[in-house]
This record gives C-alpha cells, sequence and structure tokens, in this order.
C-alpha cells in the first residue's frame, strides 16, 4: 500500500499509519447537533496557508513573477540564495492528509504549470514549484474524504502562473471527475452541515478566475485578509481594522500568517519563518481565543495560519465553535 507522497490507494491503512492526535479528525460530525444547521460560512473553521509549501523542490526555477533583480541574484548566488528561500518560503511541515486529520478543513492551493514543461503536470508554488504534482496530491485528499464522509473541505486554487485557457478548462475537467458528487455547486442556498451531507457534498472548490462563470461547481475567490506584517501586533491590529469594517458575505479567510521584508530577511540570517511564527504564535493564540463566529458584523469564519501541524491552531478554532451553542446548552453542560 501506498502513501500520499506516491497516491494513496488505502485511505484507512494510511490514517492508521500516522503517528499523530485524532482529536479532530472528524470534528465536523462530532460538533453538537444544534450546530449542524449553521452555515458554514457562520461557523469558525481551521486553514492552512500556503497549504502545499512543504513539499518544496528547492532545485526548481523560480517562477516567473519574481522579480528581475531577485531571479539575476538566485542566478549569480544559488548556492547562498536558496537555503534562504526554502527557510522562508516553507509555511507547513505535515503532508495535506496529516493537515487534514489536524482539522483543517480550508486548502490555500497555489497552482502553476512549469515553464518549458511539455507534460500537462501541475505544481503548487511559493516562490519555487513542489515536487508533489497538484492531481496526485489532490487524490489523496478525495481518498482521505471517502474515509471521513461527513468533513467537507474547502479548497481554494489561484494563481494560476503558466496556465492558459486551454489547461485550465483540462484542469477543471480533472477536478469534476476526481471529486465528482462530492462537489458542491455555488448554487446551493444551505449550506448547513445538516443539509450538506444529505446532498453527499464534500467539497467546496474555490478558483480564482472568471472561467467560474463557465462551470456551476466552481466557487468564486474567497476573500483572504493578508497583512502583510512581521509581527504578531501588527497582523492583529490588520484584522482588527478589518473587523471593524464589518465582514464580507459568504466565505472569508482572517490570515494568521506573518511576513518578513526582504531586508529583515538579510539582517537576520539566523531566523526562519518558522522561528518567526513560533515566537510570535503567544500573542497571536490570546488573540484567537478571543475570536467569535457567527452572522454578527465583527464576527470571524475561516482562521489560517503556518506550521498548523505543531501549533495548536486546529483545536483553538474548532473550540469558538462552541460560542455559538444556546447559554441554556452550554449551563447545562457546565452542571454536568
Amino acid at each position: 500500500m501506498t502513501d500520499c507522497k506516491t497516491g494513496c490507494s488505502d485511505p484507512l491503512l494510511a490514517d492508521r499509519r500516522l503517528n499523530m492526535d485524532v482529536s479532530n479528525r472528524d470534528w465536523m460530525s462530532a460538533l453538537p447537533e444544534e450546530l449542524w444547521d449553521i452555515p458554514l460560512t457562520e461557523l469558525a473553521i481551521p486553514g492552512s496557508h500556503d497549504a502545499m509549501s512543504y513539499c518544496l523542490d528547492i532545485n526548481s526555477p523560480l517562477l516567473g513573477s519574481e522579480s528581475d533583480v531577485f531571479r539575476l541574484l538566485d542566478k549569480l548566488f544559488y548556492c547562498f540564495t536558496r537555503p534562504i528561500i526554502f527557510k522562508w518560503a516553507t509555511t507547513q511541515d505535515k503532508s495535506i492528509e496529516e493537515q487534514l486529520s489536524k482539522g483543517i478543513r480550508f486548502f490555500d492551493l497555489r497552482v502553476a504549470h512549469k515553464p518549458n514543461d511539455l507534460s500537462d503536470d501541475l505544481y503548487f508554488t511559493h516562490i519555487v514549484y513542489t515536487h508533489l504534482t497538484v492531481l496526485k496530491t489532490l487524490e489523496c485528499v478525495a481518498y482521505w474524504l471517502n474515509s471521513h464522509p461527513k468533513e467537507v473541505v474547502i479548497l481554494a486554487c489561484s494563481h494560476f502562473e503558466g496556465m492558459d485557457d486551454e489547461r485550465h478548462e483540462l484542469f477543471i475537467s480533472c477536478l469534476k471527475k476526481l471529486f465528482g458528487s462530492k462537489l458542491c455547486p455555488r448554487k446551493e442556498s444551505v449550506l448547513s452541515l445538516r443539509s450538506l451531507w444529505a446532498s453527499g457534498y464534500q467539497v467546496i472548490l474555490s478558483y480564482d478566475s472568471q472561467l467560474v462563470a463557465r462551470h456551476p461547481q466552481l466557487w468564486p475567490a474567497i476573500p483572504y485578509w493578508w497583512a502583510n506584517k512581521k509581527t504578531a501586533q501588527e497582523v492583529i491590529n490588520y484584522l482588527d481594522w478589518n473587523k471593524d469594517l464589518g465582514r464580507p458575505e459568504g466565505f472569508f479567510v482572517s490570515g494568521l500568517n506573518l511576513t518578513a521584508p526582504r531586508a529583515y530577511i538579510a539582517k537576520n540570517p539566523k531566523e526562519s519563518l518558522r522561528t518567526l511564527t513560533f515566537s510570535n504564535w503567544e500573542c497571536l493564540r490570546k488573540w484567537v481565543e478571543e475570536q467569535k463566529p457567527g452572522s454578527d458584523p465583527n464576527s470571524l469564519n475561516i482562521i489560517a495560519g503556518d506550521f498548523v501541524g505543531p501549533l495548536p491552531l486546529c483545536s483553538l478554532v474548532i473550540a469558538l465553535n462552541h460560542k455559538l451553542r444556546p447559554k441554556s446548552s452550554t449551563q447545562m453542560r457546565k452542571q454536568y
């Protein structure tokens, strides 16, 4: 039997192999019944920023969208730039199947076609390309969902560097074939867990392209609040500012991910995105615990972050949903 790196043929066996905390593996089906009729857009959902950066190919070319200056530096000082790129472009250290089992239900997936590649293979990206191809990875997601029939995932595909309309249509056709009846159409008026379970829908596929209009199985791009700041307090200030403006309609993401400018990276050669994230975690954790989901203008929906495996983001975000329970239910639970 094989795992996700080569294709999943037995998801149950793969699940047993993983040495991890399984408490959030089926958290949606474990929610109290009084939350089953709340729309997913009003639940608190844990998300993974740049979900596939755990398998970056350090020897792959830079994305064409990187600046000419950066590309020149990388060409001249390859042995120096590549370790730095790897340290700061890696935002996750767990496989997508492990992230699913940890409780992640929103995946930020940046898709691209490599330049001068004659094949139809697509890869994920973050400054460079990944080892794993897109379809092989998403096959693992489909297998995992087969063994967790009441879990619903939101796959947000974006960027699409190097893809023309023909490649888009081929990719979309493959996605439809792969997920089939699991795909929730965007016209679905009731997005509660109870309704989705009844229809067998498990995948909400967001596709950041105008081609969405041609395909009823695709959802438009989901707004992502990205602070582009390097400290927790700056990120929190940005998120609070957006909250004061009122939540968007539908799904939206509050990004906890930190971003270090290149000047900071150059001055701090011993640091990495991992060390920066961990050193700021306590402040971010306290902020997350104070948040609430729901329909109020200042409520949150998807909360995404980096290193969702070692950091307890999933449990923190999932726990926020209990704030939606009627007070009578929570008081009764405390009594017992």
